[in-house]
């Protein structure tokens, strides 16, 4: 049991800027945000057990003895939301400080509220936006929490805003957070490296600090039986299955026609064809659709073998809908009209026995809630189909809620933030005894503790299955059940399951055991952190921390030795039985002065403005980086970027290009001859190579299309290898019409041929910059420009894309008196 105070109350944190007796006091959160304090850090806490804490604690200390701004970034709007209610209950910050970034937020709104946030709750790809558009800067962020900072890989938003953090703020420091950062100590180092985390604080459930308050959670596996009925829809469908491995064994890409093969070895396939198709050899489409056909009949397998009847009735339905529609895949046509996918299908509609899933969770939930007096059980699916019907059986005997993500799919509506909010708050507050989710519930959502969480299934991902056991057995005795579907995939993915969770465990005790090589190891691989503009400027020398970059500024001791118990003084506001001679005025940030970025001399830069819809590529990102070159991002209505008020370009690679002549949305002739009626000087860049080899177009059609483009539109071609080349050409473009053709930059261009139109909606789209796509939709509700001018705020409300924000933006600009010249 932890330990209490003379009340019988657990001892609480002190802080000047945390609220009294609010945070218990945990010796193992102390240790981990003394470390976290002083050191770029990754912080692998046991989901449940407070990682958000420590990261808190960390953000106090750094906005009281630095000052500046503390960002938190998490990859999900409710998680975002959850973090900021929790820094509002625990901070004494003014809550109207403490701002939430999400999409939902104009750009301009978020600019204006960055200027007086001290603490800004986001989600990686506005804050990444923000950036690449120069609407924020990060150098006054003095510390920036990475949550579930696993995602730290590829091209995630979180490794370019790790990368511009260590470039430009003045005095940086990193936390990373995670129950589970990788499966291996490869891909710790991966998030390490990305993030520029140089520390790795690993806590357990078997280190006795944290024992103290966790309780045992066994994991049960209940062995279901299918009836005879579902494994005949099962079997029907794996013998279409092997008919269709059978073809592609043929053409020379499947080496087996089991219908049970990895998903591995279908990717393998799938790669094969690929190679085939851009070698534009005819076999490689052909295969390509049945890989594809295979690939649906594996799912409507999966369904009835691990979710229900039910989950496949509706995927059947999907399946017939999409072959009936205008440009349905040979695939779908051909898969529907098999004779025993329709007989399967048949059976299916036939089927009206309770699936052996749905019995056993209805008895699992008796017992809990019935029998054992329990109060909350969570029922996680993998499938939002199975989450709907399950949700509507459940509710039959209990009261139930479904908790699914945000985006609608085709015959199954998703959930709005607001909605997701307020299912979460009824479950807390004990509104309703079960909640039913798909994942979207399982990375870091504070829901509260249950007495069973249910697995409708085995979940074949470590990082996940740990995030889902961490909802019981926080504080008190746990149970996890999960369902297993004898001789069916489910049986597959409990040996992944267990492997995977085993060599998690491993890995991180593992790491607990190897600091000193990790840390060597992150040393090396991190030498270009001291490169970075801002970074050998902004850290100081801790004691035995010579020539680390890992080392900030601060006025705490360094993390050596377990008995240190770094930070426990700034934080608890007691004596903890540390070291004192250790202690004090090494790095205090009042003595050390900070130098800051200056500009250059000139102070000039050259502006170039992208479309949102070019954040697909890098081209944008890496623009960004340079000091000398302030991005803008707009939702352009012609071109993909805009150089001066005369020049403006359209990027296409070479398939777009010939896609675009042939069947785009929105013909090349079109797009070009938008941008000439704007632009005196549209310029179109096509990128990579093999123009010629595109398809099966000859190469005088695509000459003639090009000559077509220069003589009709005037438009001049140009061509690079690849995104690299690109950013360089726009570079030298922009600066070459803003600094020695002393042009400007104008998204509307300079050209005054507008049709009547064209000017109406040129005028009602530059009102609070709402883009044209909303000044037709108002035009189109009002009929003229007086119209939306007098329009009330209720009335603009009445178009389509006109929100009460967006009105009132407008009703702002229309109304107040014009004080730009006094």
């Amino acid at each position: 049991m932890a330990t209490t105070d003379e009340s019988g109350e657990p001892p609480s944190i002190e802080h000047p800027l945390l609220e009294s007796d609010f945070l218990e006091r945990r010796l193992y959160q102390l240790k981990l945000a003394g470390t976290a304090a002083n050191h770029h850090t990754l912080v692998c806490l046991p989901t449940g057990l407070g990682k958000t804490t420590v990261s808190l604690l960390v953000t106090a200390r750094r906005l009281e003895e630095v000052g500046g701004t503390s960002l938190m970034l998490a990859p999900t709007k409710p998680l975002v939301q959850q973090h900021a209610d929790f820094y509002r209950e625990a901070l004494r910050i003014p809550d109207d400080e403490i701002v939430v970034f999400t999409g939902d937020v104009s750009p301009d709104d978020r600019a204006e509220m960055w200027a007086d946030a001290t603490v800004v709750m986001a989600t990686p790809q506005v804050i990444e936006n923000d950036l690449v558009g120069s609407r924020i800067s990060l150098a006054d962020v003095t510390h920036l929490t990475f949550d579930e900072c696993h995602r730290a890989t590829g091209d995630y938003a979180y490794n370019y805003i790790a990368e511009r953090y260590h470039t430009d703020a003045e005095r940086p420091l990193v936390t990373g957070m995670s129950a589970s950062p990788g499966g291996d100590e490869e891909a710790i180092l991966e998030v390490c490296e990305n993030l520029g985390i140089a520390e790795v604080e690993v806590m357990t459930e078997e280190d006795a600090d944290v024992a103290e308050f966790t309780h045992d959670t066994d994991v049960e596996w209940e062995r279901i039986d299918l009836p005879e009925e579902v494994i005949e829809i099962r079997d029907a469908l794996n013998e279409v299955i092997t008919d269709r491995l059978e073809s592609l064994k043929e053409l020379g890409i499947a080496s087996s026609t089991q219908p049970d093969q990895s998903q591995k070895d279908l990717n393998r396939m799938r790669a094969q064809l690929q190679e085939l198709i851009d070698n534009d050899q005819s076999k490689g489409f052909e295969g390509m659709s049945i890989h594809a056909e295979v690939m649906k009949l594996r799912q409507a397998v999966t369904l009835v073998e691990t979710q229900s009847v039910e989950a496949l009735r509706r995927y059947f339905e999907r399946q017939r809908n999409q072959a009936r529609s205008s440009g349905a895949s040979k695939a779908s046509q051909r898969m529907v009209s098999d004779p025993r996918v329709r007989e399967a299908m048949r059976r299916a509609e036939s089927f009206d026995e309770l699936h052996p899933k749905y019995r056993k969770a209805r008895m699992l939930l008796a017992e809990t809630l019935g029998l054992e007096g329990g109060e909350r059980v969570i029922v996680f699916t993998e499938s939002r189909d199975t989450a709907e019907a399950l949700t509507a059986f459940l509710s039959e005997s209990f009261e139930a809620k479904r908790f699914v993500g945000q985006g609608d799919r085709e015959g199954s509506d998703g959930m709005t933030q607001n909605q997701q909010q307020e299912v979460l708050d009824d479950f807390r507050a004990g509104e309703f005894e079960v909640l039913v989710s798909t994942s979207v519930a399982e990375e870091g959502l504070d829901v509260p503790e249950v007495d069973l969480v249910l697995f409708y299934e085995p979940v074949p991902t470590a990082i996940r299955s740990i995030q889902r056991k961490g909802r019981t057995g926080r504080q008190s005795e746990g149970r996890v059940v999960v369902l297993m579907a004898d001789d069916t995939r489910d049986e597959a993915y409990f040996w992944i399951s267990r492997r995977r969770e085993k060599e998690m465990e491993r890995e991180l005790r593992d790491l607990k055991g190897m600091a000193d090589d990790l840390e060597a190891e992150l040393d090396d691989s991190q030498q270009s952190l001291a490169d970075f503009d801002g970074a050998s400027e902004s850290v100081a020398k801790v004691d035995g921390d010579a020539g680390k970059p890992d080392a900030v500024t601060d006025s705490s001791s360094g993390s050596e030795g377990a008995g240190n118990q770094p930070g426990l003084q700034e934080f608890a506001g007691e004596n903890a039985g540390s070291n004192g001679e250790d202690e004090g005025s090494a790095g205090d940030d009042g003595d050390d002065e900070v130098e800051t970025h200056e500009p250059s001399a000139d102070g000039d830069t050259v502006e170039i403005v992208a479309d949102q819809r070019e954040m697909d590529a890098n081209i944008a990102r890496e623009l960004s980086r340079r000091d000398e070159i302030d991005i803008r991002l707009e939702t352009l209505e012609v071109g993909d970027y805009v150089c001066s008020d005369r020049v403006v370009v359209e990027r296409k690679s070479v398939a777009d290009f010939v896609d675009s002549l042939l069947d785009g949305d929105r013909s090349l002739f079109e797009q070009v001859g938008a941008m000439a009626r704007h632009y005196s000087r549209p310029i179109v860049v096509v990128e990579g190579d093999g123009l010629y080899d595109q398809r099966d177009v000859h190469p005088n059609a695509i000459r003639g299309a090009l000559s077509s483009l220069a003589v009709d539109f005037d438009a001049s071609i140009l061509r690079t290898d690849g995104e690299d080349e690109t950013t360089e050409l726009l570079a030298v473009i922009a600066a070459r019409e803003q600094e020695t053709a002393d042009r400007e930059v104008s998204v509307h261009g300079e050209k005054g041929t507008k049709t009547l139109a064209e000017q109406q909606e040129y005028v009602v789209s530059s009102i609070a910059e709402i883009g044209p796509v909303t000044a037709r939709s108002l035009l189109e509700e009002f009929g003229t420009v007086e119209a939306v001018m007098i329009a009330t705020e209720d009335e603009l409300q009445a178009a389509d894309g006109v929100g009460q924000v967006t009105a009132e933006r407008m009703r702002e600009v229309i109304g107040s008196e014009y004080t730009g010249s006094k």
